[in-house]
C-alpha cells in the first residue's frame, strides 16, 4: 500500500541547489563562510533521517485518529508528544530561530529545505513548528526585554509552542472587523475578551505551555485595522520566578472537523477576561503580526512543496510496481510507469516539485542576501505572494495527479494518496487566500513601482536564457517571457481601471509563478551544462526541464490572454 512506503528526503536535490544551481555556494554566501553547502547538506540529511524515522510513520495514523477535544483539553494522536520532544531535543526548533532571538540562525535557504522535509513527512505535525517559528520572529521584532526573557526564550528552546490569533467569526480576512477587546489593568497587564477561530495548534498536549499572539482592539482605538494592537496571552500564566501557574482564562470551545490535516488541532478559542501583555506599540499590532504572517506565507510554500513531493513519491512507487495492461512498445511485464500517459503525469509531477523546491530555496537565498542590497529585498518581497499562491495552487494539481496515477485505488483512503490531496486543499486558503496574495502582488508589488521589480526579474530570466545557448528549453522560455511582458504591460495599463487589474490578479500571479518555475529549470540546465564530467542526476534534471517546458510553460500564454482581457 502506498501509505506504507518510506519517505525519501530529497538530499541530492538540496546538494545541487545549495552548491550549484545558482552558480555559487549560496549557503557560504549567506553565512559569511561559517557554513558551506556541504554543511547544509549534512543538516538536510540529518533532518531527513529524523523525519523518515520519527515523523512519517505518524502521518497516516494521525490522519485516521485526528486531534480530540475531551473535557476542555485537546489531545493529539498517539506518538505526537514523543515526536515533538524528540524534535526539541534534537535542536530543530532552535536551529532556524534567528541569532538575535537566541537561536542558531540557519540561513533561510536551509530553512526552506527543513520546512519541506517536515511537511512532506507529516504536514499536520509540521504546522506546530511553523507557527512557533512565526511567533519567534514576531516577538524578536517587537517584544520588550521582559517579554523576550519570559516567552521568547521558551519558544526558541521549543519548550513552549506559539500560535497566531487573528480570525474571528465575523472577521475572516477583514482584520479591520476584529472585535476582540483588550482593556488595560493597573498592574500593566491587559484583560482580553473575545472569540478567535481557525487557530492552528491552538490547544494541545505536546508541550508545557502555549504562547498565543492575539490581535485585539483597545478602548478608544481608531476604527479599522489601524486600531489593532498585538498581545501575548499564554495558555498557562507565568509566575514571577518563571514557573508555570494557573490556567489563563482561555477556553477551547471546539476543534474543527476538517477535510484534511486532521492531526493538526484547529481550535475555537474563547477569551474571557484573559490576561495578556502588549507587544510593541499600542495600535501597532499589524506591524508585529505581519512579521509572523510573512513567515507563515513563506512556510506555506514549503508546505505545498513537501506535500507535493510526498504525493509524487507515492505515485511513482505505485506506478513502478503496478502491472496492468500491455504497455505500448514495451515488453510483457512492464509496469504502468511506462504507459505513455502515466509517464506524462509522473514527469509533470516531478518537474513541478523540483520547480517549487528550487523557488523556495531561491526565495530563501534572496532573504539571506536582503541586507547586502536593496535589489535582493525588493525581489524577495515580490516573490512572497508568488511563492505562497503559486505553489499552493500547484500542490492541488500535483496531489490530484497522484490520485490519478493510482487509478481507482487512489480514491481509497488506505493507499494514502487521498490524504495528500485533502491535506493540500487548505494551503491555498489559510495565511491569506490566493486572491489575497494576488492582490498584494498587483497592488503593492507591481502597480506601486510601475513594474520596475518585475522588469528586473524578467531581465534576470533573459540572462539565463542566453546562457542556455539555443536549447529547446530556451526557445519555450523566451516565448513565455515575451507573453509575461505583454501581460505585465496590460496590468500596468489598467492603472486607471483598478477593477480590471484586480480581476485578473490571480491569473497574473499564476503566470509569474509558472514562468519562475521554468526559470528554475533553466538555471538547473545551465548548471548541468557546466559539468565537465556528467553526474548521475544530470539526465534526470534535463528530462525534468523538458517536461516542465512542454507541459507547463505553455500555460503562460493562456494566462497572458486572460490577463489582457481584464474584468469580464
Amino acid at each position: 500500500m502506498t501509505a506504507n512506503i518510506p519517505y525519501i528526503p530529497p538530499v541530492a536535490d538540496y546538494a545541487f541547489l545549495y552548491g550549484e544551481a545558482f552558480g555559487r555556494d549560496i549557503v557560504a554566501t549567506a553565512s559569511g563562510g561559517a557554513l558551506t553547502a556541504e554543511d547544509a547538506v549534512e543538516i538536510i540529511a540529518g533532518a531527513g533521517e529524523f523525519a523518515a524515522e520519527v515523523l512519517a510513520p505518524l502521518d497516516a495514523p494521525g490522519d485516521r485518529t485526528g486531534a480530540q477535544l475531551r473535557d476542555g483539553d485537546v489531545h493529539l494522536p498517539d506518538g505526537f508528544a514523543g515526536a515533538y520532544q524528540a524534535l526539541v531535543e534534537a535542536g530543530w526548533v532552535t536551529a532556524t530561530a534567528p541569532e538575535s532571538a537566541g537561536g542558531d540562525g540557519l540561513p533561510a535557504s536551509v530553512g526552506a529545505g527543513l520546512g519541506e522535509i517536515w511537511n512532506a513527512s507529516n504536514a499536520a505535525f509540521a504546522l506546530c513548528w511553523m507557527l512557533s517559528s512565526g511567533a519567534i520572529h514576531a516577538l524578536d521584532a517587537a517584544a520588550s526585554e521582559e517579554l523576550r526573557e519570559t516567552y521568547l526564550t521558551k519558544l526558541v528552546s521549543g519548550e513552549w509552542t506559539g500560535t497566531m490569533n487573528l480570525t474571528e467569526p465575523d472577521a475572516g480576512t477583514d482584520l479591520g472587523a476584529i472585535r476582540t477587546m483588550a482593556t488595560a489593568r493597573d498592574d500593566g497587564s491587559w484583560s482580553i475578551s473575545g472569540q478567535k477561530i481557525f487557530i492552528t495548534w491552538g490547544d494541545h498536549d505536546v508541550a508545557d505551555n502555549i504562547v498565543h499572539l492575539v490581535l485585539a482592539r483597545t478602548p478608544g482605538a481608531p476604527d479599522g485595522a489601524k486600531g489593532l494592537s498585538l498581545f501575548v496571552a499564554p495558555r498557562l500564566l507565568v509566575n514571577a520566578d518563571g514557573s508555570l501557574g494557573e490556567r489563563n482564562r482561555i477556553e477551547t470551545v471546539a476543534i474543527e472537523h476538517k477535510l484534511g490535516i486532521h492531526a493538526s488541532p484547529t481550535c475555537v478559542l474563547s477569551y474571557e477576561d484573559a490576561t495578556g501583555y502588549l507587544v510593541g506599540e499600542l495600535h501597532g499590532g499589524l506591524a508585529g503580526m505581519f512579521v509572523m504572517m510573512n513567515s507563515a506565507r513563506v512556510g506555506m510554500g514549503h508546505q505545498a512543496t513537501g506535500i507535493s513531493d510526498r504525493s509524487y513519491q507515492g505515485a511513482a512507487s505505485y506506478a513502478a510496481a503496478r502491472l496492468q495492461g500491455r504497455v505500448l512498445d514495451r515488453p510483457a511485464g512492464t509496469t504502468i510507469a511506462e504507459h505513455p500517459d502515466v509517464r506524462r503525469i509522473l514527469g509533470s509531477m516531478s518537474s513541478q516539485v523540483f520547480a517549487m523546491r528550487a523557488l523556495s530555496v531561491f526565495v530563501g537565498d534572496l532573504f539571506d542576501r536582503a541586507d547586502s542590497g536593496e535589489d535582493a529585498l525588493r525581489l524577495a518581497e515580490l516573490f512572497v505572494p508568488i511563492l505562497k499562491g503559486w505553489t499552493s495552487e500547484e500542490a492541488l494539481r500535483v496531489t490530484s495527479d497522484g490520485i490519478q496515477v493510482h487509478g481507482g485505488m487512489g480514491f481509497i483512503e488506505e493507499t494514502g494518496a487521498a490524504q495528500h490531496y485533502r491535506d493540500a486543499r487548505i494551503v491555498p486558503i489559510y495565511e491569506g487566500t490566493t486572491a489575497i496574495q494576488a492582490n498584494d502582488l498587483i497592488g503593492r508589488k507591481v502597480l506601486r513601482d510601475q513594474g520596475a521589480t518585475v522588469a528586473e526579474l524578467f531581465a534576470q530570466i533573459e540572462q539565463t536564457v542566453a546562457a542556455l545557448r539555443g536549447a529547446p528549453l530556451a526557445d519555450r522560455l523566451t516565448r513565455a517571457l515575451d507573453a509575461a511582458r505583454r501581460a505585465t504591460e496590460a496590468v500596468l495599463g489598467f492603472a486607471e481601471s483598478p477593477r480590471d487589474a484586480y480581476a485578473v490578479s490571480v491569473p497574473y500571479l499564476m503566470l509569474l509563478g509558472t514562468l519562475a518555475g521554468g526559470w528554475m529549470h533553466a538555471l538547473a540546465a545551465v548548471a548541468v551544462a557546466g559539468h565537465e564530467t556528467p553526474a548521475e542526476t544530470d539526465a534526470a534534471r534535463l528530462t525534468d526541464a523538458d517536461f516542465y517546458a512542454a507541459l507547463h510553460l505553455p500555460r503562460v500564454h493562456a494566462l497572458a490572454e486572460t490577463v489582457a482581457a481584464g474584468e469580464i
